[in-house]
């Protein structure tokens, strides 16, 4: 494995993961000679978190065995599928793991499960059904009692091919028959009394357009496209534990295919604070809580790479919390954790006033502008310095000064010295105030023997503020992000909701070296505030810069006492 592959490591999947490899590990040693897995999602919306971790894990297992790993689109099901889903995960999927994958479409294998189904009727392992979806339901039965046979299961085979055949040639109602698998209507799993395997539904297909009016349901299809793609292990989530054994059954009835893919569940990620459900994040889109989509505030992939987390947080995150066979919920605090961590060496520290109000230093030389030397990232020596522009008018932020301040209060106040990072000690002397009270302008003397890197040290401070010149500050819109919703459980969607899940911060000053950075990719900390990254889709001619906010500088994750 390369180094810097973003797919779960070998000692994370071997701690972790260990009831997976065991069954790969006893395959390779036994029915195959290789290994391929898949992603594959139904283009019904677009990717969230939990996602993330199911492509990083089959992509791992693949890479981490010599395998392949493919992306195919579950798109059997064209009344809730949509191009712009489509191609929305293909970017996903390429920044969470690059180009490493083969791309498929469910819907490129319809004439081969068509036939398929010819073969399962001539088996008599199918036929074609008229109850309505009413009296299928009524015919299930339920978990304690038995289904009880349709009318129409113990027509002839010839019947059953003519009728199935006319399905396909359009010649009955969407709706009015279906074509079902004939099993065990007595089966204690609800998913092996006959299910439908076909649906009249005339239908606009994304990529097979108006061919089609019959559509495979998924249960029946996935094992089949599986098997095309000789998937040797098909990883998914524990609510298709119960229909494995009708996964297994196609595969079996069929008994044509070499490898027989092998379906193995593990636990989905759960996280507080958030809204995962594809049905809720369409609501709050169609809305308007949210900005679409890849809204920053929301955890699809889409989201947290618009809001600025990297590909390398999420792996480590999903290495960290592990794959099980028991669902739980993680604190979204221990996601941030693992981002804070990734950030730290690598973002650009940059010094950036988000409630500015003006620092005029009364005694330094109104002409004079001086370049001072800062460190890029306090973490990372090789990241090198920048030279900081500082001049007579600054701005500080609005918090960094009171009138009345309490005793252990360190920062500015009238007849109290701090120091400005990586500058002077300076020290309060006058304030301004508005008509309404509010503080304009505050009134400072420096010291010039105070200066950083000069070795002074006749006294100290026990505040140090961050500023940015006036003259040569850059001006930005800055978005500070809270939890979109409250971890209530028991309350309803609609109440669970923050309102003040976005402050938005339309009047920041930033040092003028983020005209130099590469915005794009470069993360940046804005010293004292948080990290930031540029947002893609609002930073425009017209409305300047606009960041997010990353993640807090400060975690509120506590690790699990081990002792």
């Amino acid at each position: 494995m390369a180094d810097g592959e973003n797919n779960l490591s070998e000692s994370a999947l071997a701690e972790t993961g260990g009831f997976i490899h065991a069954f790969i590990q006893k395959d390779l040693e036994g029915r195959l000679q290789d290994i391929c897995t898949r992603f594959p999602p139904e283009p019904n919306g677009f990717l969230h978190i939990g996602h993330a971790k199911a492509i990083l894990l089959n992509y791992g297992l693949a890479k981490m065995y010599g395998g392949k790993f493919n992306l195919r689109f579950d798109d059997t099901n064209p009344a809730k599928e949509e191009m712009q889903y489509v191609n929305g995960i293909i970017e996903d999927v390429k920044w969470l793991i690059g180009n490493d994958f083969d791309l498929y479409y469910g819907s490129d294998y319809f004439e081969q499960t068509y036939e398929y189904a010819i073969d399962l009727i001539q088996k008599s392992k199918a036929y074609v059904c008229e109850l309505t979806p009413d009296e299928v339901k009524e015919y299930r039965g339920t978990l304690n009692e038995p289904g009880k046979n349709s009318p129409y299961r113990d027509r002839s085979v010839e019947e059953n091919l003519e009728l199935f055949k006319g399905m396909r040639e359009g010649k009955f109602p969407d709706g009015s028959k279906t074509l079902r698998a004939k099993i065990d209507m007595s089966s204690p799993n609800i998913n092996m009394r006959d299910p439908i395997i076909y649906r009249i539904a005339r239908l606009h297909h994304h990529n097979t357009g108006d061919k089609w009016c019959i559509y495979p349901t998924y249960d029946y299809a996935h094992p089949l496209q599986d098997a095309a793609e000789k998937i040797t292990h098909s990883l998914c989530s524990l609510e298709f534990e119960d229909h494995r054994p009708l996964y297994d059954w196609v595969i079996n009835t069929l008994d044509c295919f070499d490898p027989k893919p092998r379906q193995i569940e593990f636990a989905k990620l759960y996280l507080t604070n958030t809204v995962s459900g594809k049905r809720y994040i369409k609501k709050l889109v169609e809305d308007g809580e949210v900005d679409g989509w890849d809204d920053p505030r929301l955890i699809t992939i889409c989201g947290v790479r618009r809001r600025g987390y990297t590909p390398e947080a999420l792996k480590n995150f999903c290495e960290k919390i592990g794959i099980s066979k028991a669902n739980s919920r993680v604190d979204i605090s221990f996601l941030e954790h693992c981002v804070r961590d990734d950030l730290k060496p690598k973002s650009q520290m940059l010094m950036a006033i988000l409630n500015p109000v003006k620092l005029v230093i009364t005694n330094y030389p109104d002409d004079k502008e001086e370049f001072l030397t800062i460190e890029n990232n306090a973490e990372n020596e090789e990241m090198g310095t920048r030279e900081v522009p500082f001049s007579k008018e600054l701005y500080i932020e609005r918090s960094d000064f009171m009138e009345e301040a309490p005793k252990k209060y360190h920062r500015l106040t009238p007849g109290q010295e701090v120091r400005l990072k990586g500058a002077y000690f300076v020290t309060c002397t006058d304030f301004v105030k508005d008509d309404n009270g509010n503080i304009t302008e505050i009134h400072a003397t420096y010291d010039p023997a105070t200066k950083s890197g000069s070795g002074f040290d006749a006294r100290k401070v026990k505040g140090t503020i961050h500023w940015v010149s006036a003259k040569r500050a850059v001006k930005v819109t800055a978005n500070k992000l809270d939890y979109l919703v409250y971890d209530d459980e028991e309350a309803e969607f609609g109440i669970r909701k923050n309102p003040n899940s976005m402050e938005v911060f339309e009047n920041c000053y930033v040092e003028p070296h983020i005209n130099e950075l590469d915005l794009d990719t470069v993360r940046l900390q804005f010293l004292r505030n948080g990290y930031f990254f540029k947002d893609f889709k609002l930073s425009t001619r017209e409305n300047g810069l606009v960041f997010n906010e990353i993640v807090a500088l400060k975690s509120s994750y506590k690790p699990p006492d081990n002792k």
